[in-house]
């Protein structure tokens, strides 16, 4: 059974009217939702969690306090709102409405984060909590995590956790305590133990921390550095690792397709034939035929 956050497990109950929709979580890394609910009083206890809420439609009347002082607007289509951990949240809206919700478990996430601002880190971003606020990078994020979640059937530990430094640091800089910027790529011996390791775990749903941990650096300082090296995030050169095991499985065995996802790390073949197709521009049974009919091996150039 998965452990979810507390602020998940306070939703998930239905309080205030919430009518759960949608729910991801991931390893306890952090936890998605998507929920509907009536007008009316939104206030809630204290929670150990950073939860980030966006507004849907927009157009509803916000007022309350986030742990940054009282607001009171007229909220936006896509807008974001950023509840302080352990703080007893008051709010309320004029209107029904959908929002979506990331919970950060403060215990997943504090030591990442006091290495990525040199131990300086704080959740005093009181810029950030005093109502509504937008942010472009936050939303293309939220909405890249959720489209591959549904994708590939699951919710990875190295996708979540690199989709979540991105939004914590995104959020201290617009609070004032910007990350400390990655300097260089990775050093030679570490570059070769992480990629040792991805090609032996390909089947596993290996974290982003287990291969920070492989290269003796923190999570968020690994990600950027790696991408430095290889010039894609670790998430994109993992697909790309299974996706030329696929492609070597299909062209010289005859195992079944769903046999060939669950080598790769793949839940099933669907999910598999969805990256596969999305990255090869056919499907599985289509690359087969091709590498396997001389004749047609044109399609693959």
């Amino acid at each position: 059974m998965p452990t979810y956050s507390a602020s998940t497990r306070w939703y998930r109950e239905g309080h205030c009217g919430y009518h759960l929709r949608k729910m991801k979580s991931a390893g306890r890394i952090l936890d998605m939702l998507e929920i509907e609910r009536p007008g009316g009083n939104m206030s809630r206890p204290g929670l150990p969690d950073l939860v980030l809420v966006q507004d849907m439609h927009g157009g509803s009347r916000v007022s309350g306090s986030l742990g940054g002082g009282r607001f009171a607007v007229t909220s936006k289509n896509g807008a974001f709102y950023l509840g302080a951990p352990n703080f007893a949240l008051t709010s309320n809206v004029d209107i029904g409405h959908q929002m979506r919700v990331v919970a950060f478990p403060l215990a997943q996430w504090q030591n990442m984060l006091d290495e990525a601002v040199d131990g300086q880190f704080s959740f005093e971003l009181a810029h950030v909590y005093d109502g509504m606020f937008e942010s472009p990078i936050i939303r293309s994020a939220l909405r890249k995590l959720w489209t591959l979640w549904a994708e590939e059937g699951g919710a990875t530990r190295l996708l979540t956790r690199a989709a979540g430094c991105e939004i914590l640091a995104e959020l201290c800089r617009l609070g004032g305590a910007p990350f400390v910027p990655a300097k260089g790529g990775l050093a030679p011996w570490a570059e070769r133990l992480v990629l040792d390791l991805m090609h032996t775990r390909l089947s596993e749903d290996i974290s982003l921390d287990e291969l920070a941990t492989e290269a003796r650096l923190s999570s968020y300082h690994f990600a950027r550095m790696f991408k430095q090296t290889l010039g894609v995030p670790p998430r994109v050169y993992l697909t790309r690792l299974r996706m030329e095991k696929v492609c070597e499985l299909l062209e010289h065995t005859d195992r079944p397709i769903t046999q060939i996802a669950v080598e790769v790390g793949y839940s099933s073949n669907q999910v598999l034939s969805r990256v596969f197709s999305k990255q090869m521009r056919m499907s599985p049974s289509d690359y087969r035929r091709a590498v396997r009919d001389p004749a047609r091996s044109y399609t693959l150039r």
